[in-house]
């Protein structure tokens, strides 16, 4: 039986911070979001903390296994590539749907720009299980997945956070990835005792630890990964440690990064509180990669994808499209994070497209949040990005005529040729670029 890897104490690898992270004697391991590291030309700092001999561990956050479709191949592909280019003992994704609708559920295919829950039934369960099972046989080395954060509830759940969690552990054999945080965030946003989780969950399966900061407004903690981490945080993370030797516990930030001394002070409090919770006698976390020791693997999930996916397809339109709530939700909560992702999205776009918000200004925020009310992501941020900045120019603005001509140009310049996949929609972009040519 394999057992799990000591990782030890841990930071989350952001290019911001990545000489600091070097700095930093005394880490044991890394996590890097997969998605923005690329096999053939990894980040020169990444390369230099293997060669001293730091675990990196690949993070994904766009596979989508709790979704109502069967795992993306080439995104499996795509994680597996980066595991092997790494050199990691292990993968990690997280329990959630990161979009929605398409042909099986007759609505238009959207994406969230973020992770969002699943309802905690059977047939998601089933349809997770499936989906863990794929993406299990598709890659190279063991996967861990993540209990995410949650600002909503679904209607009508059927089990508890930890029960979910264990029988998912207990039919496909998957490590868990135990975020402290989210925990916390739950407790905060769905009134859900931590403490009861960790009961119900099987602490031995444990892969690793994420411990965030996050803040509270109006009631509803946002887990930001962009604030100092709190102490109730560190409690929870206290409790976890005092039941079980996490093989692994990492810190992760990943906006409004703090001067280096504060990283390592926080790093230094996840450390310590590790150690100080630690009791005689409490279990060491190295179950095996064991898969499928109950449930079905032939299981027929094809009418429970079915009902999940109208389920999500429904909570994903009134997020990102303005449709109207599904019955039994918070109308409150809905709204929360719909605003959340639309932040998300404008977060994101001003990343990967950081011209936009030098070109725009102060309007560009007000502007995207605008875009984003009716607007749903369909093709990635990128394509996010060329799609606010084409919609801006259609609607005659910005209204400042150089402002505008600055955007057009961006547009222009990365708009490029049609893609094959959307050949049957040539014309219509060739007669959208000759409007804007004209303006």
């Amino acid at each position: 039986m394999e057992q799990h890897v000591r990782l030890g104490t841990g930071i989350g690898w952001r290019p911001e911070i990545a000489d600091t992270v070097e700095r930093m004697t005394d880490i044991d391991w890394v996590e890097v979001v997969a998605e923005n590291v690329c096999p053939g030309h990894l980040p020169a700092s990444l390369t230099r903390l293997r060669e001293r001999g730091v675990t990196v561990v690949p993070h994904g956050v766009s596979l989508g296994l709790g979704g109502a479709g069967r795992p993306d191949a080439g995104r499996l592909r795509a994680l597996a590539e980066r595991a092997e280019a790494l050199g990691s003992p292990l993968v990690t994704e997280h329990i959630a749907f990161v979009r929605a609708g398409g042909p099986p559920t007759a609505t238009p295919a959207m994406e969230a720009g973020h992770l969002l829950p699943v309802p905690r039934t059977r047939d998601a369960l089933d349809v997770l299980c499936e989906n863990v099972r794929i993406a299990q046989d598709a890659l190279p080395v063991p996967l861990a997945v993540e209990n995410i954060a949650a600002l909503l509830s679904w209607p009508g759940e059927e089990m508890t956070e930890g029960q979910f969690l264990y029988e998912l552990a207990d039919r496909t054999g998957v490590r868990l990835l135990i975020d402290v945080a989210n925990l916390h965030t739950n407790h905060v946003n769905q009134g859900e005792d931590p403490a009861k989780a960790l009961d119900e969950l099987p602490v031995e399966a444990i892969a690793y630890v994420h411990v965030a900061g996050g803040f509270e407004r109006d009631g509803v903690w946002h887990d930001s990964h962009a604030h100092p981490v709190p102490r109730q945080v560190l409690d929870v993370l206290a409790d976890l440690a005092s039941r079980v030797a996490p093989p692994g516990v990492l810190l992760e930030r990943d906006e409004n990064f703090p001067a280096p001394q504060e990283l390592e002070r926080e790093v230094a409090a996840i450390r310590e509180t590790v150690r100080s919770a630690a009791t005689p006698g409490r279990p060491e976390a190295n179950a095996g990669d064991v898969r499928g020791t109950s449930g079905n693997p032939e299981t027929d999930t094809g009418p429970a994808r079915q009902r999940l996916g109208l389920g999500q397809a429904a909570l994903l339109s009134a997020l990102v499209a303005g449709a109207p709530a599904p019955e039994g939700f918070d109308r409150a909560r809905l709204g929360v994070q719909a605003r959340a992702l639309a932040a998300k999205r404008a977060d994101v776009v001003a990343k990967v497209a950081p011209e936009l918000p030098e070109i725009l200004g102060a309007s560009y925020r007000p502007a995207f949040l605008a875009y984003a009310q009716g607007h749903p992501m369909t093709g990635g941020y990128r394509r996010d990005a060329l799609d606010f900045a084409e919609r801006l120019l259609l609607t005659g603005r910005p209204e400042d005529a150089g402002t505008r001509r600055r955007l057009r140009e961006w547009w222009l310049e990365r708009s490029g040729p049609v893609p094959p996949a959307a050949r049957m929609t040539a014309r219509v972009a060739r007669a959208t670029r000759r409007v804007l040519l004209r303006r």
